[in-house]
């Protein structure tokens, strides 16, 4: 194993960075798609409700490796996207709807009387649940944030589908030449171990500066 790593450490490498890159941008992406569409399903307007609820439902449902190989295969034979792109894309909109529920349930768990007492100072709806009640909503919703996190790396090997150099489609390139899958892919998994005990450690670290230094 040891021998397998010093031999491809810089192609294992290459596709570890790949793999954090379309994590942190499936992150980003996700985390701000899926608070705008949690925030159109407890909207008060029926329109707007429909269209976060339709999205939740539509893109919670539809396997990943499908919203990816579309991008891949419909929209990039237009559009010219790379692997890495439609893989990328795929996770933020698998992600985000599932973010979406995390956000809504952690609002929803928000004493109501946060809103009523906003609203009774004169703020609106939306700056009421902007200001006040979504980050109590946030706070309450890290730890299935953190999980959905987690899942998000985890799933970034939907990129060796379609040729986004990540870590396993390097791991799988690496399998085929040396004919030796059983201890190139321990260490790939020992690397995306690596990355979600990162991401697990920082989502704690957070949860406890958001409880002012408390631990569970």
């Amino acid at each position: 194993m040891i021998n397998i790593f010093l031999e491809n450490w810089k192609t294992l490498l290459d596709g570890f960075w790949i793999t954090i890159l379309s994590s942190i941008v499936g992150l980003v992406g996700s985390l701000v798609l899926g608070t705008i569409f949690a925030l159109l399903e407890m909207a008060p307007n029926k329109f707007l409700k429909f269209i976060g609820s339709a999205f939740v439902e539509f893109f919670r449902n539809i396997p990943l490796l499908v919203i990816t190989l579309f991008f891949y295969v419909v929209v990039a034979a237009d559009f010219h996207i790379s692997g890495f792109w439609s893989g990328t894309i795929g996770l933020i909109l698998y992600t985000s709807a599932f973010i979406a529920e995390c956000i809504r349930g952690g609002v929803d768990s928000v004493d109501p009387g946060q809103m009523e007492g906003a609203r009774a100072n004169g703020l609106t709806y939306t700056q009421a649940m902007v200001q006040v009640v979504l980050p109590q909503g946030f706070k309450l919703a890290i730890p299935s944030l953190g999980n959905q996190f987690i899942n998000l790396v985890k799933n970034s090997s939907i990129l060796s589908f379609v040729a986004g150099f990540d870590l396993m489609y390097q791991a799988n390139v690496i399998s085929g030449a040396n004919l030796d899958p059983f201890n190139t892919y321990i260490i790939v998994g020992i690397m995306y171990l690596i990355i979600t005990v990162s991401v697990s450690k920082c989502m704690s670290i957070i949860e406890s500066k958001v409880n002012g230094g408390a631990t569970e």
